[in-house]
């Protein structure tokens, strides 16, 4: 690993917002092709003053100081293959994360950073880690329990740009990427998706449960109302 490789890059993002206790979510930007596409970290505080970071982006030292008062950082979880850029960054900041992938993914996360485990303890019953059914292994999901409701976060599964503008975001439109509603995107959907059935057998189980509250995607706006009629429109999508 190289030294530039490992350096500590900002690139544009907004403030960390608490949507619940212990719960933080910041979105920031990254040039693609054509076009700067919005992805999101969230970061969870866990029992015992600790921390976990889900699909890492490298802040400010503002923003990072916000993440401190949640204690000590213990798991950087990288969702699937693809959002692996600032997790080199993250793992030579913090030596001591725990990296977690899900299975299928491990391969590919590997090539920039080590993967310590793809089944992870979080020594907290609230925060649950979850392989997303019927997608080979390649996509995790995490439940985190509060006070006031189940907390869904998801990756690249289920996008919600809605505020796209100019040729970028009429790219990201025609190429599936931005909508109307939350919906799987038709790339993820042929390239993460491989087993229709088992994936809406899952999003009906999320929707099912009496305390889910809200939806974290890393791709577009969180989905704060109805959390369970969008994950049965989306399961009623894949028919």
């Amino acid at each position: 690993m190289g030294a530039s490789e490992a350096a500590w890059t900002v690139r544009p993002h907004g403030k960390l917002v608490e949507v619940d206790d212990g719960i933080l979510t910041v979105t920031g930007e990254v040039e693609m092709p054509l076009m700067t596409l919005q992805r999101r970290m969230t970061v969870v505080a866990l029992a015992g003053r600790r921390w976990l970071a889900w699909s890492a982006i490298a802040l400010d030292e503002t923003e990072m100081a916000v993440i401190g008062r949640f204690g000590r950082p213990a798991f950087l979880v990288v969702p699937n293959d693809h959002h692996r850029l600032d997790a080199r960054r993250w793992k030579a900041r913090f030596p001591e994360l725990q990296v977690v992938a899900p299975e299928g993914a491990r391969d590919k996360v590997a090539e920039a950073v080590l993967v310590d485990t793809t089944m992870p303890d979080f020594d907290d019953p609230a925060v649950r880690f979850v392989v997303v059914a019927g997608t080979r292994g390649h996509e995790a999901a995490l439940l985190v329990d509060r006070a006031d409701g189940t907390t869904l976060i998801l990756n690249d599964l289920v996008g919600n740009i809605r505020t796209e503008h100019g040729f970028g975001g009429w790219l990201l439109r025609l190429m599936g990427f931005a909508g109307d509603e939350p919906h799987i995107p038709a790339p993820v959907r042929m390239m993460l998706v491989k087993d229709t059935d088992a994936l809406r057998a899952q999003l009906l189980e999320w929707a099912a449960l009496p305390s889910l509250r809200r939806i974290v995607v890393s791709h577009g706006a969180t989905i704060e109302e109805h959390a369970g009629d969008a994950l049965r429109a989306l399961a009623a999508s894949l028919k």
